[in-house]
C-alpha cells in the first residue's frame, strides 16, 4: 500500500499557475508504479487529468493537454502536475492516485490515492 500527500493547491485568479505535488511512500518494496492525477468538480465525477508509468511516458484527458503538465521524479517518489493558464472551470479537488493498471485515466487502474489538495480558479 503507498501513501500518496499531496500540496500545492490554492486559492488563484484566472490565468495564474501552480504546480501540485505528490509524495509517494510505503512501508515495503513497490516494483515501478503508474500514477495519476484526478480532479473532482463541485457537483461533477472524479475524472482523469493525467497520468504517467515508470518511464515517463505521458498521457492526458484532451481538454487539458497543453496547458496541464505531468512529470515525476522517481528518485524522490514525487509526482508533480504544473497547471498554466488556470480557468474558473480547474476549480476541483484534485487527488493523485498510483497503481499497477498500465498508463490510464481510468479511476478503476489505481489502487492507491491520497486525499486531495484544493485548487480554486476565480475569475
Amino acid at each position: 500500500l503507498l501513501q500518496l500527500v499531496e500540496s500545492g493547491g490554492g486559492s488563484v485568479q484566472a490565468g495564474a499557475s501552480l504546480t501540485l505535488s505528490c509524495v509517494a511512500s510505503s512501508a515495503g518494496t513497490y516494483g515501478p508504479y503508474y500514477m495519476g492525477w484526478f480532479r473532482t468538480a463541485p457537483g461533477k465525477e472524479r475524472e482523469g487529468v493525467a497520468a504517467i508509468d515508470p518511464g515517463g511516458t505521458t498521457t492526458y484527458t484532451e481538454s487539458l493537454r497543453g496547458r496541464f503538465t505531468i512529470s515525476r521524479d522517481n528518485a524522490k517518489n514525487t509526482l508533480y502536475l504544473q497547471m498554466n493558464s488556470l480557468k474558473p472551470e480547474d476549480t476541483a479537488m484534485y487527488y493523485c492516485a498510483a497503481g499497477w493498471g498500465g498508463l490510464s485515466l481510468r479511476r478503476s487502474s489505481y489502487t492507491d490515492w491520497g486525499q486531495g489538495t484544493q485548487v480554486t480558479v476565480s475569475s
